[in-house]
């Protein structure tokens, strides 16, 4: 297959040089509004070539395309991708409005090309093991979850947008972090057999005065900085979200979960992880807490030498290793020693994609899942702006069976 990459950005790197590698990929194209950019990387990963524009790319014949661009450019890039005949993977979010997300439900149900949304919280290896330990029953009933995604922007935020938006860049430094869910929601419903059907959430105004989420500033007029979301699930549970922007914690699992059962209960920190599991009848006290934090343990991996301008605050999303209960043995042998990110899952990531399009499969992280993972964030945006009123969250049905592909 051939792949044209729209956006050559710092995030895009990873999963050029990754597709470049697999066997399975014939030609990697690129392009960017920064031709310099689309150029550099060209040369860098020896790739077959770049296109003036996105227009260009998506004209080609490329069998994939894959939108690498700003959070909110996604849905509109995907749906000219699938129009034109293209199979395509999206970085996070699926899309801004629950429009958009409709539309390429719709689209993929139409054409039956392939859609896959590339949310790294899917292969997390909490998720991984988590969803294992669901389907085996061993957490009995899970009544409660919670999944975080606690990202400071002075953790390599700043630096990431002024990268890529110009003297412009505090308009869209103000991002809604409910806009941008999925690394937190995913983990949840990446592990759970259900889906959100309602939400409320509270959004904390920003009080730094930095001219960043400012709502005169700010192109959503956004000045939530932080946001907590209580969500009703169609199991009768409930998941609880926070997206934080503003935070004191710089250093470990920006996506952390927790699942309480009735059997067992999974709590992970940004440092850490513990398994409580029940005894049977009434002595408690014979009951175990573990901590299983080696399970999900990746290593410090690196940032291959020349790979790239990448904001040292990043470090740690671009580089990992592979934890011990991901399954490396379907990746192609071409990854082994590849830079890795994201606690191990870009290499999941990157061949799944290959995988779906040379196979004619829909993926685990499919329309109808990613759209299950993104709309809840947009419908409880709306409800913080409401004051935190429950709304209804539409659903589009489950999709295609998963094909099994676990890490």
């Amino acid at each position: 297959m051939k792949i044209g990459v729209i956006g050559t950005g710092q995030f895009a790197r990873s999963f050029i040089s990754l597709w470049q590698l697999h066997p399975d990929v014939e030609e990697v194209w690129v392009t960017d509004l920064v031709p310099e950019r689309a150029a550099e990387h060209v040369e860098r990963h020896q790739l077959a070539g770049s296109f003036p524009d996105a227009d260009a790319l998506i004209a080609s014949d490329v069998d994939a395309v894959a939108v690498m661009t700003q959070r909110w450019t996604h849905g509109e890039l995907v749906l000219k991708a699938l129009d034109a005949g293209k199979n395509v993977y999206s970085a996070v979010p699926m899309a801004i409005t629950a429009d958009e997300i409709a539309a390429i439900v719709a689209k993929v149900e139409e054409t039956g090309l392939i859609y896959m949304m590339g949310e790294t919280s899917y292969y997390n290896p909490a998720v991984v093991w988590a969803r294992k330990q669901v389907a085996e029953g061993a957490f009995g009933r899970v009544f409660y979850s919670e999944g975080d995604y606690v990202h400071d922007m002075d953790n390599g935020f700043y630096a990431a947008y002024q990268f890529s938006g110009g003297e412009d860049w505090k308009k869209t430094a103000s991002y809604p972090p409910m806009l941008y869910p999925t690394h937190a929601i995913g983990g949840v419903l990446g592990a759970l057999p259900t889906h959100a059907t309602s939400v409320s959430c509270i959004g904390i105004h920003d009080d730094r005065g930095d001219g960043v989420f400012d709502t005169e500033v700010s192109l959503w007029g956004n000045d939530f900085s932080n946001m907590s979301a209580l969500f009703q699930l169609a199991d009768g549970g409930a998941m609880r979200t926070n997206e934080f922007r503003r935070v004191g914690y710089w250093k470990g699992h920006e996506s952390r979960f927790r699942f309480y059962g009735t059997e067992q209960v999974f709590e992970q920190t940004g440092q850490g992880a513990t398994l409580a599991v029940k005894t049977e009848g009434e002595d408690y006290a014979k009951g175990e807490v573990l901590d299983v934090s080696d399970l999900f343990y990746t290593g410090g991996g690196q940032v291959p030498e020349g790979f790239g301008d990448i904001d040292p605050a990043l470090m740690q999303s671009f580089a990992s290793g592979t934890a011990k209960v991901q399954d490396r043995s379907r990746l192609p042998k071409e990854f082994e020693g590849a830079h890795n990110g994201h606690e191990g899952s870009h290499h999941f990531l990157a061949d799944d994609f290959v995988r779906a399009v040379t196979t004619k499969t829909q993926p685990p992280v499919n329309a109808w899942r990613a759209a299950r993972f993104t709309i809840p964030g947009v419908v409880a945006f709306e409800s913080a702006k409401q004051g935190g009123k429950r709304l209804e969250i539409p659903d589009f049905g489950d999709g295609p069976a998963d094909p099994g592909w676990d890490s």
